[in-house]
Order: structure tokens, then C-alpha cells, then sequence
């Protein structure tokens, strides 16, 4: 597999993701088309890391990112949740008011 390949895949991932995250007006379907976008930019920054210096330093830092990028999603379900449980709806426009 070559550099090439993999950034490739990593522009496709990006692209869907990011007309995933245009094209929807639910909260659940943009967060996941933002998710294939951070995972996109991840295989991306790996690839680099990989062919360019393979050093175990940056996997670990890589799978740093992952978590936190986990646990943020986990969080943003949770407030997609919350905003459903409120408002019987699931769409982005009723997040737009978030006071109580």
C-alpha cells in the first residue's frame, strides 16, 4: 500500500463525510458525517507519520486523539438525545435554542 493510496481513501472519507454534514438536517446524520471528517484528517496524519518517520510515539498519540475524539461524540449524542427527549425532534434547527 502506498502513500498515495491511503491519502487517497483519506480524501473519499472526507468528502462523504463532509457532504454527509451539508446535505442533513438531522443532529445524528451531521455528527456522523463530522466523525468520517476527524477520521478522514486521522488516517491522513497517520499515513504521513507512517511513510514519512515510523515512530511508536506517534501512534500513541494518535490513539489519544481517537479517545478524545470518542468520548466527544459520546457527549454530543447525549445532547442530540436530550434535544429529541425535550422536543420530539431530531432536526438542527431546533438545536439552535439551547436555553432553558
Amino acid at each position: 500500500m502506498t502513500l498515495q493510496l491511503v491519502l487517497l481513501v483519506a480524501v473519499a472519507l472526507f468528502s462523504i463525510g463532509l457532504y454527509g454534514a451539508i446535505s442533513q438536517q438531522v443532529v445524528v446524520m451531521v455528527m456522523m458525517g463530522i466523525e468520517l471528517m476527524v477520521n478522514a484528517v486521522i488516517l491522513a496524519a497517520a499515513a504521513l507519520w507512517w511513510f514519512l518517520t515510523p515512530v511508536v510515539d506517534i501512534q500513541v498519540l494518535l490513539m489519544v486523539v481517537i479517545a478524545a475524539m470518542t468520548v466527544e461524540m459520546a457527549v454530543g449524542f447525549g445532547v442530540a438525545t436530550l434535544i429529541h427527549r425535550a422536543r420530539r425532534s431530531d432536526m438542527t434547527d431546533d438545536a439552535t435554542e439551547l436555553q432553558q
